[in-house]
């Protein structure tokens, strides 16, 4: 059972980015998907999430109106695409997988069974 993230990096102030989450050893489709970040010095917090059962999502303040959620089933991937950054998203960006389906509020890291090893992004000019 393992999940990679990929597609973090340098990107200026105002920029994009598509995070991906893919897993291998189990199927993404079962399972609540949650995006989480933490900076230096800084306790990890809840960006995003995707549930199961219906594909409904929730975002944290900080990234509402930015950042959009989704799934692809067919490639056992879920992705965070991430627009008009701000110095304050650079951070240690992880998925999570929580076998209980949903997305529970608010997001909690102990919730989830699963983890990657994290993408870096950074936002500077």
């Amino acid at each position: 059972v393992q999940l990679v993230e990929s597609g973090g990096g340098l990107v200026q102030p105002g920029g994009s980015l598509r995070l991906s989450c893919a897993a291998s050893g189990f199927t993404l489709d079962y399972y609540a998907i949650g995006w989480f970040r933490q900076a230096p010095g800084k306790e990890r917090e809840g960006v995003s999430c995707i549930s199961s059962r219906d594909d409904s999502t929730y975002y944290a303040d900080s990234a509402k109106g930015r950042f959009t959620v989704s799934r692809d089933n067919a490639k056992n991937t879920v992705y965070l695409q991430m627009n008009s950054l701000k110095p304050e998203d650079t951070a240690l960006y992880y998925c999570a997988a929580d076998m209980s389906t949903r997305c529970w509020i608010p997001l909690e890291p102990k919730t989830y069974d699963y983890w990657g090893q994290g993408t870096q992004v950074t936002v500077s000019s």
